[in-house]
């Protein structure tokens, strides 16, 4: 299993600290983030920041993100500039996309004609750099983009699958009723639990994004497995967001319990 760590699941965590978690639970790298309650890689020079990530063994998978950015505007353009910029600049492997999450421009025509403009916008720029962005669609009924068919299709009517890649988390491929998969589309696996058997699935939040265990309700195993079994060869990386999870004093042995979890189960379906 290729492991990775997302910084939003120890967000209490330095980028130092943080490392080193990943490095001791044997993750293959991260997945940094911007929207922290404070600067990209703590403030620390993106070439530094990526040297030493590199230097633990660890790869610098992805960084997080561009809000709304299926509402493009010249603000979009110069957040999507900036992430590029710092993408680059310490080594990052991809950019993340976030669609509009509020309930606004989530009509039929409309939501696909905004996509098709922000890809199409940003795909100039990824060329440029030489740079991948991954695309994520939210299952939330709210999101504007929740449909992996209707990102596929755009990314293909664009002729752009060498520049983007879709993110399948098992948390919003679940709240957006499943649908099919796309091995060779898919850039990374984002994977979470939810355990509290009193929600139905719409009530699901991310707040509820535990780790993953006996009592998930997500079937990330059967996800894994099935995305594994159709040629994804890829990271799975850990994104929660639950405040318990946060609050973890020993984030290590919880995550380690967990990956140890995941792996004994793809093992027992496969044998």
């Amino acid at each position: 299993m290729k492991f990775a760590l997302n910084q939003m699941t120890v967000r209490r965590l330095d980028y130092v600290a943080f490392l080193d978690l990943a490095k001791a639970l044997g993750c293959i790298g991260v997945e940094v983030r911007n929207d922290l309650d404070r600067p990209l890689f703590d403030g620390i020079d993106p070439k530094q920041a990526g040297d030493m990530a590199r230097t633990r063994g660890l790869r610098l998978l992805g960084m997080s993100e561009v809000y709304a950015f299926n509402s493009w505007s010249d603000e979009i353009r110069t957040k999507v500039e900036t992430i590029i910029a710092a993408a680059k600049a310490s080594g990052a492997e991809t950019i993340s996309l976030i669609p509009r999450n509020d309930g606004t421009q989530t009509g039929n025509g409309e939501r696909q004609a905004n996509l098709r403009i922000a890809l199409k916008e940003v795909l100039p720029m990824l060329e440029a750099a030489d740079m991948t962005a991954l695309v994520e669609p939210l299952g939330f009924g709210r999101s504007s983009l929740r449909s992996k068919q209707e990102l596929v299709d755009v990314i293909e009517a664009l002729d752009a699958g060498h520049r983007y890649k879709l993110v399948h988390d098992t948390f919003h491929h679940t709240l957006a009723d499943g649908g099919p998969l796309f091995p060779e589309h898919t850039g990374i696996v984002h994977i979470s639990g939810v355990v509290d058997p009193s929600l139905s699935v719409e009530q699901m939040e991310d707040a509820h994004r535990v780790l993953v265990n006996e009592h998930d309700r997500l079937g990330n195993i059967d996800q894994i497995k099935a995305l594994t079994a159709a040629g994804y060869d890829g990271a799975i990386s850990y994104e929660c967001f639950a405040p318990e999870i946060h609050a973890l004093d020993d984030p290590f042995t919880a995550l380690q319990r967990s990956f140890d979890f995941i792996t004994s189960e793809l093992q027992a379906k496969a044998a």
